[in-house]
């Protein structure tokens, strides 16, 4: 894990430097692709998940060196070979995972995160789940295990082939000739972020688009249907943890309220969105049914508000990127309390970003208990090492969340909701 923390330590400024540079780029042509609430709210995702990942927080159902050592018909040495052999089985693994999780009610809560903005560009590729906490990847692995592909030949590639998945989430780069017979590509993964019917649940490749043609899950993108993006049944919130568990949500009250033994079995593995038809009548649940006549989730936010979820998030990726840094020296438990305090910073400023009356609590509470730990230890996880005055700016960042928290509650005009269809 401290390997994947060091990473991410330097994965995490480049990535974030190409979605300043995609909304600068948006700027100087006059086309802008990000509103600024929306970019924070997938920005802040992606922090939730790269701290899940990086505390290994989660149950993993099998490993692939155990499926490799119990499988395993040959062993193939580590020449070029094998990494191309790797490659392509590891992306047809993604293929069938990516299926899954858009057909399958229960794999589709740690998807639909990633689909849950209702805008395209590259910030909402780091809308990633903290909800994908049963890891059964492994088992998509096993035609690799058969042929011996080593177990540190896929621990190399994959990170690099998530990685490979970021580039194409953009409206900036049109299609792309000859390379659209090959691999995805922006026009391509337009389609797939899309909710109009002719896209739905379309080009499920992660980089080669093979796939797609093969099982007949590709579609084209087409000039006379442009891609309206989000989900069907809409999020309605900047939180992205909330976001996360929403799906499920429904499924459980579904399985609870349901009269039907076998719907509160089945309701798990049937096809994204089945419900039971008893709740489905009685408890109806509002879904987009014109894709070009919807109004975006966009609740009023002042300037000062903007600017200051703004400062959040830049001040909760430092403190991450510190927590990275010094990952080794913090210990587990000290990484378990550090990441706790990144999820209720991205849970707090989020809800306030919502207008939620609420994230005041939220945030008074996280403030004050980041204040204790600072008097407690006279330290903030070893930042005084580094930064002799470190701890009083971490303190005075505490004390800005209280009174922001307080103000943009008490002393702004209050949300009220907007109607989903305009």
């Amino acid at each position: 894990m401290e390997t994947y923390a060091t990473a991410l330590l330097y994965a995490t400024p480049f990535f974030l430097g190409l979605v300043l540079f995609e909304i600068g780029y948006g700027h100087f042509v006059k086309n802008q692709k990000h509103n600024v609430m929306d970019t924070v709210s997938s920005l802040s995702s992606g922090l939730t998940n790269v701290v899940k990942d990086s505390l290994g927080l989660g149950i993993i159902l099998v490993s692939y060196p155990f499926l490799l050592e119990h499988l395993a018909l040959t062993e193939i040495k580590a020449t070029w070979l094998v990494w191309v052999i790797a490659f392509v089985v590891l992306d047809f693994a993604g293929y069938w995972n990516h299926r899954l999780s858009h057909h399958i009610n229960f794999f589709w809560n740690q998807h639909v995160i990633h689909h849950s903005s209702e805008e395209f560009n590259l910030a909402c590729a780091l809308r990633q789940p903290v909800s994908n906490l049963l890891g059964y990847f492994a088992l998509l692995l096993i035609p690799a295990a058969l042929l011996g592909v080593p177990h540190e030949v896929i621990a190399v590639l994959a990170p690099i082939h998530l990685f490979a998945q970021f580039w194409y989430h953009t409206q900036h780069i049109g299609k792309m000739g000859w390379l659209e017979y090959v691999i995805v590509t922006p026009s391509q993964h337009r389609v797939h972020h899309a909710i109009n019917a002719e896209y739905i649940d379309k080009n499920l490749g992660q980089i080669l688009c093979i796939w797609d043609r093969m099982f007949g899950t590709f579609q084209e993108e087409l000039d006379e249907v442009p891609p309206q993006y989000g989900v069907l049944k809409p999020a309605q919130t900047w939180n992205p943890i909330v976001i996360n568990f929403q799906h499920i949500w429904r499924l459980i009250q579904d399985a609870w309220r349901t009269n039907n033994y076998w719907d509160k079995f089945r309701i798990w593995f049937m096809p994204t969105g089945w419900r039971p038809s008893d709740v489905k009548e009685k408890y109806p649940v509002q879904i987009i049914e014109d894709v070009y006549n919807f109004r975006k989730y966009k609740p009023d936010a002042s300037n000062a508000l903007k600017g200051y979820s703004i400062f959040q998030l830049i001040v909760t990726t430092a403190m991450m990127l510190f927590m990275f840094y010094n990952y080794s020296d913090i210990g587990f438990d000290g990484l378990l309390l550090f990441g706790a305090f990144v999820f209720c910073g991205v849970y707090g400023f989020t809800t306030l970003m919502d207008r939620a009356k609420y994230a005041v609590w939220i945030e008074v509470l996280r403030g004050l208990a980041g204040l204790l730990v600072i008097f407690m230890t006279n330290d903030w996880f070893g930042l005084h090492a580094y930064w002799s005055t470190g701890n009083y700016f971490v303190a005075f960042y505490f004390v800005i969340t209280i009174f922001g928290g307080i103000y943009f509650t008490y002393f702004e005009k209050s949300y009220v909701a907007p109607k989903l269809v305009s």
